[in-house]
């Protein structure tokens, strides 16, 4: 039995991303820099200096950053890949997520004071393979998307030292543990290399084609049906928490989701946070972190296989859209002065507007010519807006995205706090 508390690791795309999700309750965050992550698009969003600026925000806090040097190099890259270790290795984060067995080996030689946790890319679904990478000097294997909580436990029990993370939410790949190969045939983006071009969550139209004849027919699809033939759901494993806590196997959880938004960051920080937190307090409520979790954009949810082998699933893809509007949209981020907001979708005048705060923010309520901030009888926080002005005292009718000024609050709010409307739109 795992005696330690469980580890609440989030995804941090850039430097605010970083600190909305150690504000909003993430235990450590893991981020990269440069091509030898399986996130480029996001990791292009860090410079080494902005790197470390958040390596060092999260230790003053006493969280960790975790760093992605997961992706699978080509020969002529190695010798690259040797300097980004060693640069990587200087802003000392807490350990590397790495997935080949050759860039552990490098990490372990170059910087033998960084752990290194193997990425779920090295489809870890025994303690055969556990006991190889152990043997290799990892100290936290990050195991398969597909992997049973039965078969975590029994990696836990053959290597009771080695720690083990699990995904518990985000982005759920078409293919075995991201083995896909459909964006590097329609676009030449190579997805472990980290260019994913997400091919599969795009619709498709079917055809039948006779050789023998030279004819091509369209297939006509049932209505309601689609043609997102590849799309899966998103995990969402918020409602088996306690039984995963109670498996006392796995030391992380770990939510996908680099290249999402701040809004995502926070909520998903927020409700897994609470969680965890409920379960050490036996006061567990699954439905109060459902409600939160889907506020946020998704493609449906699914369970996925950790309580439930592949062959039972029947509800894992989602066949009609994309991607969903969540039930509520973020209309502002409070500025680093609390004093500001940006607006991030449309703000008017006389609108109940729900403050979505940090963790243990104190919210302190007012009522003057601005506006005010206010609680209401079940206990969460409001602003309304009487005028919306700008920093410079312009008054505006309303606000939308996209417009780099900032509004005036009524009072003040704790920095990176969210303002938030439910959604009118889905």
């Amino acid at each position: 039995m795992n005696n330690n508390k469980v580890e609440l690791l989030s995804p941090a795309g850039n430097l605010e991303k970083l600190k909305i999700a150690i504000n909003y309750g993430a235990d450590a965050v893991y981020a990269g820099v440069s091509h030898f992550s399986l996130r480029i698009r996001a990791g292009k969003e860090f410079t080494f200096e902005t790197f470390k600026e958040g390596i060092d925000y999260a230790h003053a806090r006493g969280k960790k950053v975790y760093a992605t040097i997961n992706g699978f190099p080509f020969n002529s890259q190695i010798d690259l890949l040797k300097k980004h270790i060693e640069k990587m290795a200087e802003v000392k984060p807490d350990g590397f997520i790495v997935a080949a067995p050759g860039v552990v080996k490098l990490c372990r030689e170059i910087a033998p004071d960084i752990d290194v946790h193997l990425s779920t890319q090295a489809n870890v679904l025994n303690y055969l393979d556990a006991q190889v990478f152990w043997d290799l000097g990892v100290k936290r294997i990050v195991v398969a998307r597909e992997i049973s909580l039965k078969d975590v436990q029994q990696i836990k029990k053959h290597l009771p030292d080695m720690e083990i993370e699990i995904f518990v939410h985000g982005s759920m790949c078409f293919a075995y543990s991201g083995r896909c190969l459909i964006s590097a045939v329609q676009s030449g983006r190579v997805p472990n290399r980290g260019s994913c071009a997400n091919d599969c969550r795009f619709d498709y139209t079917l055809y039948a084609e006779s050789e023998n004849q030279n004819t091509l027919f369209r297939l006509e699809e049932d209505p309601g049906v689609g043609t997102y033939i590849f799309n899966s759901k998103d995990m969402n494993l918020a409602s088996h928490i306690k039984e995963i806590m109670d498996s006392g196997a796995v030391d992380s959880l770990k939510i996908e989701g680099r290249t999402k938004s701040p809004y995502y960051a926070a909520v998903t920080a927020n409700a897994y946070r609470e969680a965890i937190d409920d379960y050490y307090a036996d006061t567990f409520d699954a439905d109060k972190y459902q409600r939160e979790l889907h506020t946020t954009k998704n493609r449906g949810f699914t369970d996925a296989y950790l309580v439930h082998r592949p062959f039972e699933k029947t509800d894992s893809q989602n066949h009609e859209y994309a991607i969903s509007k969540g039930s509520y949209e973020v209309t502002g981020l409070i500025t680093e002065d609390e004093k500001h907001f940006m607006c991030k979708y449309k703000v008017y005048p006389n609108q109940d507007i729900e403050i979505f705060p940090p963790r243990n923010s104190n919210i302190v309520e007012c009522d003057n010519e601005i506006g005010k901030i206010f609680k209401n009888e079940d206990g969460v926080y409001y602003i309304n807006f009487k005028k919306i002005l700008t920093e410079t005292n312009k008054e505006m009718e309303s606000v939308h995205s996209g417009n780099t000024n900032k509004i005036q609050l009524p009072g003040t709010l704790p920095y990176l706090t969210m303002l938030r409307t439910e959604n009118t739109e889905i």
